[in-house]
């Protein structure tokens, strides 16, 4: 099902692109990236389109649907899997600062970092607590030493 969902994305984005916005995307942003040329606009209603086409897809399958997305290094994809997460927020759990880290891990771009890092990543800290909050801390963390909290990346 998520393959399904994917496809979706990827070919809407794709058809949303322009060359020129590619190309001055790719000038602008970088990091290694390819580029549709998809506005961000399109991203997120590609997204919307597929969350409404795919309505009975679990936490796991969401989760999965945003590991598929950001596999191939296209800009786009990468955003709309950071779009994906910013929807699913209320229902990640602690487990899923793994699937994060690598996520910003590779990003390596801060157009990338940045909103998984302020509207995903920080949102689920904040709405933990206890022990999960605890573990939590712990990998933002070490995020933080690390430089990934603040626009900076390996991969």
């Amino acid at each position: 099902m998520t393959t399904l969902a994917a496809d979706f994305i990827d070919r809407t984005l794709q058809m949303e692109g322009s060359e020129e916005r590619a190309s001055a995307d790719a000038e602008r942003i970088g990091g290694g990236l390819r580029f549709y040329g998809a506005s961000v606009g399109a991203v997120r209603g590609a997204v919307r389109d597929a969350r409404r086409r795919h309505p009975e897809l679990t936490h796991d399958e969401v989760t999965a649907l945003a590991s598929e997305l950001w596999s191939v290094p296209v800009f786009e994809r990468r955003l709309a899997a950071v779009v994906l997460l910013q929807g699913q927020v209320p229902a990640l759990l602690v487990s899923d600062f793994t699937r994060l880290e690598q996520l910003l891990r590779s990003a390596g771009v801060r157009e990338l970092i940045d909103p998984l890092m302020t509207d995903v990543a920080l949102p689920l800290l904040d709405r933990l607590d206890g022990v999960e909050a605890t573990r939590a801390r712990r990998i933002v963390g070490r995020w933080e030493i690390e430089g990934l909290m603040h626009g900076g990346s390996r991969g």
